[in-house]
């Protein structure tokens, strides 16, 4: 069985964020570091748009989920990131988010891999 995807208002999850939701931008950054692997930690404490990553094996280094301001802020962080090394950046737009019925129990939190 699947959940149904559902529109949200301002393209993302609906997690806690005080903004209205018609101002903010939902995207995903896909990263792909240069020579020196990027530093999630600091990207994230530098801009407050930056809501998770994931470090990936594959085509992209990073994966950062990002809940925009508006376009501007999205540029700001794009062009952080090619300051900060990244070899190649490419941002989607999140339109639709699929969210599990009220009903469904909350998923078990996941941990890294030793």
């Amino acid at each position: 069985m699947t959940a149904p995807l559902r529109l949200l208002p301002g393209g993302g999850a609906p997690e806690a964020d005080t903004r209205p939701a018609r101002s903010l931008l939902h995207a995903i950054a896909r990263v792909s570091h240069g020579p020196v692997p990027l530093d999630f930690d600091r990207l994230a404490a530098e801009f407050p748009a930056v809501r998770s990553g994931l470090a990936l094996a594959g085509e992209a280094d990073l994966e950062l989920r990002l809940v925009c301001t508006g376009p501007e802020e999205l540029r700001t962080i794009a062009a952080a990131l090619h300051r900060a090394g990244a070899a190649k950046v490419h941002i989607d737009l999140v339109l639709r988010a699929l969210t599990p019925p009220p009903s469904t129990p909350t998923p078990v939190a996941l941990r890294p891999v030793p």
